[in-house]
């Protein structure tokens, strides 16, 4: 069984999505296994996003993941990744097809309510990050 690190960026969290959010990805019969509402530091927010660290955007990411309560979670499914990467749409919301979560929730590229892991690697590496405590 494959798993994901989802994260409802402060964005969604702000706006209320969080329950609307996690029924999609229910409805679609994917398993929520862990999920916690944390604010987080901006020590987890640079580890989490290091392959960005030397980007233009890296301080306004860290800034924009730190403002606020983030929802993470863990969800596991046949194929999770390619799944929930598909729900939550492209990264331009601009460029997301409307039934996705960005398509429907997001209005801009640099807030765009979702974050999902891009590969079984990303995913067990950034679930180390976020859940320390339900590690294998």
């Amino acid at each position: 069984m494959e798993r994901s690190l989802v994260l409802i960026k402060p964005d969604g969290v702000e706006k209320r999505l969080i329950g609307q959010i996690i029924s999609i990805y229910e409805r679609k019969g994917l398993n929520i296994t862990a999920l916690k509402l944390i604010k987080p530091s901006k020590e987890i927010v640079e580890k989490h996003y290091i392959e960005h660290k030397d980007k233009p955007f890296f301080q306004e990411l860290v800034d924009y993941l730190t403002r606020g309560k983030v929802c993470a979670m863990i969800i596991e499914g046949d194929n999770v990744i390619k799944t929930v990467r598909k729900i939550n749409g492209a990264t331009d919301p601009a460029e997301a097809e409307m039934g996705t979560i960005r398509g429907q929730f997001a209005l801009s590229k640099s807030e765009n309510i979702v974050h999902a892991s891009d590969s079984v690697e990303s995913a067990e590496r950034e679930i180390k990050i976020w859940f320390t405590s339900v590690c294998e």
